[in-house]
C-alpha cells in the first residue's frame, strides 16, 4: 500500500480549511485516511498551520510521499528538515543532541521571521487606519468651517436687513407724513437689493 501525505478539504464554499492527513494513495481526496497529522487554514494572513512534526517525520521515515502542496507545508514547518536530520543521525553523521540543537535553532529563526511578518502586517493595518482617521477628521473640520461660515453670512445678512429697515424708518420720520409713500417705496427697493 502506497501512502501519501496530502490535504483533505473541509470548510465551506469560498472558505477552505484543510486537514493534513496520511492516506492510502487510492482513497478519495476527502475519503478515508490513516492518520490526521495537522491542519492548514489559508484564510488568515499569514496562513495558520498546526502540524504534528514528529508524526509527519514518522510517516516520512516509513516511506510516505507528500504531495507538492503538502511538501511545501512540511518544509515551512520544518518536518522535512527534521526528517533530514533524523537520517543524518541514523547514518552517524550527527548525534541526537546536535540534530535537536540545529532543529531548534531553525525553528527559532523561522518563528522570528513569522513574528516580523505579523508585526509588519499589523503596523501597515494601523498606519492605514490612522490615515483614514486623519482624512475623516479633516473632512469634519472642513464641514464645521463651512457651517460656521454659512452661519456668519446668515447673521451678517440679518444684520444688514435690520440696518436697512432702521434706515428706512429714520427716513420716514424725517420726511414727515406727506412723503411716507415715497420712503416705503425706497425701503422696498433697498430690501430687494440687499
Amino acid at each position: 500500500m502506497s501512502v501519501k501525505i496530502r490535504l483533505q478539504r473541509h470548510g465551506k464554499k469560498g472558505k477552505p480549511f484543510y486537514w493534513i492527513v496520511a492516506a492510502d494513495a487510492r482513497s478519495k481526496r476527502d475519503g478515508k485516511y490513516l492518520e490526521k497529522i495537522g491542519t492548514y487554514n489559508p484564510n488568515t494572513n499569514p496562513a495558520t498551520i498546526d502540524l504534528d512534526i514528529d508524526g509527519a517525520v514518522q510517516w516520512l521515515q516509513n516511506g510516505a510521499q507528500p504531495t507538492d502542496t503538502a511538501k511545501a507545508i512540511l518544509s515551512y514547518k520544518g518536518a522535512m528538515l527534521k526528517n533530514h536530520l533524523v537520517g543524518g543521525v541514523a547514518k552517524g553523521a550527527l548525534t541526537e543532541e546536535q540534530a535537536e540543537e540545529k532543529f531548534q535553532a531553525w525553528v527559532a529563526d523561522k518563528e522570528a521571521k513569522i513574528a516580523a511578518k505579523r508585526d509588519g502586517l499589523s503596523k501597515a493595518k494601523d498606519d492605514e487606519k490612522a490615515k483614514a482617521l486623519a482624512a475623516e477628521a479633516k473632512i469634519n473640520e472642513d464641514r464645521l468651517a463651512a457651517a460656521q461660515e454659512a452661519e456668519n453670512e446668515a447673521i451678517k445678512a440679518e444684520a444688514d436687513a435690520k440696518a436697512a429697515e432702521k434706515a428706512a424708518e429714520e427716513v420716514v420720520e424725517e420726511a414727515g407724513p406727506e412723503s411716507i409713500d415715497d420712503a416705503q417705496a425706497a425701503a422696498s427697493e433697498d430690501g430687494k437689493t440687499a
